[in-house]
């Protein structure tokens, strides 16, 4: 089971937490890319790959067995803010489709370029699966 972190008096974020605390199996999810298990970019549109690469976060949690409510902690790299910005709700419908309604400590981070060039977002992840 998973604990949210919300300091007392601090206004409560959306769509992620300031902290969470969990005990069990940690699994690491090293970062994906929006490309399909051929390792092929199938779109250039952000929204599409971020939609693909939650899914493959959540493929290789499966490998694991554990699920996207095991998420403890999200860093998203970008490498365009406002391309990121612009695209908030699809994102954000995305995330939920594929991730639900948790939302793990997560950090968001503009970078210069990713190692594949047609990549737009990369994520890492971390789980905790209970004892």
């Amino acid at each position: 089971m998973h604990e949210i972190l919300q300091p007392e008096g601090w206004t409560k974020p959306v769509g992620y937490a300031n902290g969470v605390a969990a005990r069990g199996r940690m699994v690491f999810v090293g970062g994906q890319v929006g490309w399909n298990r051929f390792s092929e970019f199938e779109t250039d549109d952000l929204v599409g790959q971020v939609r693909q690469t939650l899914q493959n976060v959540v493929d290789v949690l499966r490998e694991a067995g554990a699920g996207p409510e095991h998420i403890t902690s999200m860093t998203w790299y970008f490498i365009d803010k406002r391309e990121y910005l612009d695209n908030l709700k699809g994102i954000g419908q995305a995330y939920r489709e594929i991730v639900g309604r948790h939302y793990p400590a997560m950090a968001a981070v503009q970078v210069v370029a990713l190692i594949e060039d047609r990549a737009k977002v990369e994520i890492q992840a971390t789980a905790v699966v209970p004892d």
